[in-house]
């Protein structure tokens, strides 16, 4: 009879999950160290021993079907930008990106349950698997997935990757996916924090007029003038942060909005951003500080 408790400690000790833990207990017939060693040559306690490393390098890919109807992009971290350049690796975030826009996962643990291309292995065994061939720890992070009039755009070997999805009725015209490209090119070099005005935090709008008010007093302006000023500056700030009413990168005389509705009307039709993810590969993650020659030192003494 495996106990709760067993399984308990036995999670403790190793860091693996639980099923695994039960699985190897029930294997070993409730033995601990021999539970332990079951789990150590199947790999398992040498992927939970090695996550606990920090993975901030790797890669960002997409994917998008035939008929550029369904397109999806993933985050997955590596320890260093070394094992983002291994073909295996690259192929495996490829897979995986592929596999979001075919199976429309509710979130990552979700996706980690799917099975993984050409393989009896679920996407989590899969990564496991790339965790003890590769020897680093690795880890999914994010990604995003949309249908419709969809692109997207992967910028610096990996660095950056843009998705975004439409609203129109020319998404079969040729001349459409350059414009479509245009702006995925926009949210790359540009970091737009928000679509459009609309959806900005009302929180953050108070506070940035807050903020705006004190420069322009600071400034030594009158009071009467100081909220004329504000509502100003506020246009500046919906400017750079808002991707319609950005500058367009191509024709700074012109916005992004004003761009599209040009385009549009060229085409026949109308032409909207209705959605768009960029993801910026390990942005807000911690770096790891640990020197390389000091880490071979390490393992050299060892």
């Amino acid at each position: 009879m495996i106990t709760a408790q067993a399984v308990k400690e036995l999670r403790e000790i190793t860091n693996c999950g639980m099923m695994d833990c039960k699985k190897a207990l029930t294997e070993v017939d409730g033995d601990m160290e021999k539970a332990i060693e079951w789990l150590r040559e199947k790999g398992l306690a040498a992927a939970a021993k090695k996550a606990g490393r920090i993975a901030s390098e790797g890669l960002v890919d997409a994917y998008v079907n035939d008929d550029n109807t369904v397109a999806a992009i993933v985050e997955i971290n590596s320890e260093t930008d070394f094992v983002a350049k291994n073909s295996d690796f690259q192929a495996f975030v490829k897979n995986v990106a592929r596999i979001v826009a075919e199976t429309n996962p509710a979130d990552i643990e979700d996706l980690k349950t799917k099975k993984y291309i050409d393989s009896d292995l679920t996407v989590e065994e899969a990564l496991r698997e790339k965790i003890l061939t590769i020897g680093e720890n690795m880890n999914i992070r994010r990604f995003a997935r949309y249908e419709g009039a969809v692109v997207t755009y992967i910028h610096g070997g990996g660095r950056i990757g843009v998705i975004v999805q439409f609203d129109t009725d020319v998404a079969s015209k040729p001349e459409f996916f350059e414009v479509a490209k245009d702006v995925a090119l926009q949210i790359a070099a540009s970091a737009p924090t928000y679509l459009d005005r609309s959806v900005v935090p009302a929180d953050v709008l108070e506070k940035e007029k807050e903020i705006l008010k004190a420069q322009a007093l600071n400034e030594g302006k009158p009071e009467a003038i100081v909220e004329k000023m504000v509502m100003g500056r506020i246009s500046k700030y919906y400017k750079e942060n808002c991707l319609v009413d950005q500058e367009f990168v191509k024709d700074p005389e012109i916005s992004v909005s004003k761009m599209l509705d040009v385009k549009g009307k060229e085409m026949g039709g109308t032409i909207s951003v209705k959605a768009y993810d960029r993801f910026e590969k390990g942005e807000g993650l911690e770096k790891r500080e640990d020197d390389f020659a000091a880490e071979v030192e390490k393992m050299v003494k060892k």
